[in-house]
């Protein structure tokens, strides 16, 4: 496994011209969203964590710009969209990185979703993904913040166009309705292949990640 993701890593390092954008997120309202979410029926067995809300505003926005929901064909030099997004994990597990993905993500209900992340989550860990698990991914996320760090710079999957690092999330001293107050506050980074996405529409998408963030309301209005 480790060997086959050496090998996926450097294909992508050294073919896709990666870029990477940051934004500190002011996550208050999503992690409140979280606590709430546990105690619904509707997610009763399943882990919901603060990954469940950036995965969906993650979902959302490739939804809203296709072009990050896409992949570079070499062969035939252009930009593949996919009609649907099938959100990979990145997990960790005893025998390295491995990214199952979530298949029709953007057509699942929220504790769908939950459940979802959950499945593939696990049974990457206990090593039971399949060769259909691994493959067909469109666009994936990584949360960095489970290893104690502010963010990174991830690479993308060989044939992605974009990856989203959730960092851990912090109580810091954040400007809020024009006074100091103790929020909770997370940097998202997103890397992507800047043959297919220019600087814009990164940013772009990651504003609109980072505003859903804020006011979860928008995962329902721009849903």
């Amino acid at each position: 496994v480790r060997g086959r993701t050496a090998a996926a890593m450097v294909r992508s390092a050294f073919t896709a011209p990666h870029v990477t954008t940051w934004l500190q997120v002011d996550v208050t309202a999503a992690t409140e969203l979280v606590t709430r979410l546990r105690g619904l029926a509707d997610f009763a067995g399943v882990r919901v964590s603060p990954l469940l809300p950036v995965a969906r505003a993650l979902v959302i926005a490739a939804r809203r710009n296709p072009m990050i929901n896409s992949s570079w064909d070499e062969a035939a030099q252009e930009i593949v969209l996919w009609r649907r997004v099938n959100l990979g994990v990145a997990v960790a597990t005893e025998r390295g990185l491995i990214v199952p993905n979530v298949k029709g993500a953007d057509g699942l209900s929220l504790p769908a979703l939950a459940r979802a992340l959950t499945e593939v989550t696990e049974t990457a860990r206990a090593g039971r993904s399949t060769p259909g698990d691994l493959s067909g991914g469109t666009v994936t996320i990584t949360n960095a913040g489970v290893f104690g760090v502010d963010a990174g710079t991830p690479i993308l999957p060989p044939g992605e166009s974009a990856i989203l690092a959730l960092g851990q999330i912090r109580d810091m001293p954040w400007v809020h309705e024009g006074r100091v107050a103790v929020r909770r506050v997370t940097t998202l980074a997103l890397s992507f292949d800047h043959r297919i996405v220019d600087g814009e529409l990164g940013a772009t998408v990651l504003r609109e990640i980072g505003a859903m963030l804020e006011d979860p309301l928008l995962m329902l209005a721009w849903s």
